[in-house]
């Protein structure tokens, strides 16, 4: 039996964050949004606190209350991320991506990290380090080394677009124990923010997302302890033991990929509704209530820009509802974030055009949400490299076959 409606429980989480967006972070979006390279908003900190302390543990695969069926379906921590995450980006997802201990690099830790990374690290503000130079969505293709020298790490490279690697308390980077057996060789690694080391190259300026901070970082011979590597820090001895390994690091974005593409859904929803706020006092109000035949072209997009948005809805929900319940979601994280970035893009410009003056005017945040979207489409994987991991599920092919 299919049940597409929300459970209670995140039901009340959904108008709980909702109220924190509407009043915490729709205040102060337009404020922030011209201010970059500053600390992280005060404002936020108390926010930061009153969430964790509200947020609910959602249960994994598998667990349960004793004499609960394990087999039962779950609506977990991966549900109550999209959910809350859609609300946020409502109020103002640049806002959102600055609170601090919700960073990429916290879900990596919570994927894959031991109990007592989980415990040392996991409720600091960890960003991601990533991407490179040279080496773009094609995350196999990373140059940053890592070696062991006794009961520590060396790390050298660079690294560029790193959310929060200003502000953030630490680093989770990628690099290459063996450039020379390509992906089958990254590992990833948590580094402090402040270790010896690695500093702080520069901070981008943007076009959206203006207060959320996006840095490049430079290692230099930085050191960090053996047991600072996530997951085993051996190199498997077999090539499908080695794409195995390479698929538990990627494994991170199956459960981040839904949340960008949530990103996408807070932020056309928000657009959207300024829309019809805007043309409903011209006399323009698309409630579905006549048939597409007496409809006004005006209507007409409105409905379809709901549909999609809808869709995209959909099939975000669906993919961290599998990742809540164990099962396989690679295609599927891929498949939500590709429709809701692009949909996400196509939704604020039309509002856009749809409101014209307005549209374009500072006076409403329609054009800001235009601008923070282009990137939703962008990081964690470009809209081009989601379709192609689509496209490998469903032809059966490996990266190697399907380039």
């Amino acid at each position: 039996m299919i049940n597409l409606e929300l459970p209670k429980a995140l039901r009340n989480i959904q108008a709980m964050t909702h109220q924190l967006a509407e009043q915490g972070f729709r205040p102060i979006s337009r404020k922030y949004d011209r201010i970059e390279h500053g600390d992280t908003p005060a404002e936020l900190k108390p926010l930061a606190q009153m969430i964790a302390a509200a947020r609910p543990r959602g249960r994994k695969a598998g667990e349960g209350a004793d004499g609960a069926d394990p087999d039962a379906v779950k609506n977990g921590a991966n549900l109550i991320g999209i959910v809350s995450v859609e609300e946020m980006c409502w109020g103002d997802v640049g806002l959102m991506l600055s609170l601090p201990a919700a960073g990429l690099g916290n879900a990596a830790i919570q994927a894959v990290g031991s109990a007592e990374q989980k415990q040392q690290y996991g409720k600091l503000y960890c960003a991601m380090a990533i991407t490179e130079p040279g080496a773009g969505s094609d995350s196999a293709a990373i140059t940053t080394t890592a070696r062991r020298d006794g009961d520590e790490w060396v790390l050298n490279g660079e690294k560029i677009y790193c959310t929060g690697g200003q502000r953030c308390d630490a680093v989770v980077v990628w690099a290459t124990l063996d450039k020379a057996l390509g992906k089958a060789a990254i590992k990833s690694f948590i580094v402090p923010r402040d270790n010896p080391g690695m500093s702080l190259v520069r901070v981008e300026d943007k076009m959206g997302l203006r207060i959320s901070d996006t840095a490049a970082l430079a290692f230099n011979e930085c050191r960090i302890p053996a047991d600072h590597v996530l997951g085993s820090a051996e190199i498997a001895d077999t090539e499908a033991a080695r794409k195995k390994a390479f698929g538990g690091v990627m494994q991170t974005f199956d459960n981040t990929r839904p949340q960008v593409a949530a990103m996408a859904l807070g932020v056309a929803r928000a657009a959207l509704e300024i829309t019809r706020e805007i043309l409903e006092k011209e006399g323009v109000k698309a409630d579905f209530s006549k048939s597409p035949y007496n409809s006004t072209a005006t209507e007409l997009e409105l409905y379809r820009l709901e549909a999609d948005l809808e869709a995209a809805r959909l099939m975000t929900y669906k993919a961290a509802w599998m990742a809540d319940n164990g099962q396989a979601n690679s295609k599927e994280a891929s498949m939500c974030k590709a429709k809701a970035g692009r949909m996400g893009n196509e939704v604020t410009l039309k509002c856009v055009a749809l409101c014209g003056e307005a549209g374009y005017s500072e006076r409403h945040l329609l054009e800001k949400l235009a601008r923070d979207s282009k990137i939703i489409d962008i990081f964690e994987g470009t809209q081009q490299i989601q379709q192609l991991i689509v496209a490998r599920h469903l032809l059966g092919l490996s990266s190697r076959e399907l380039k």
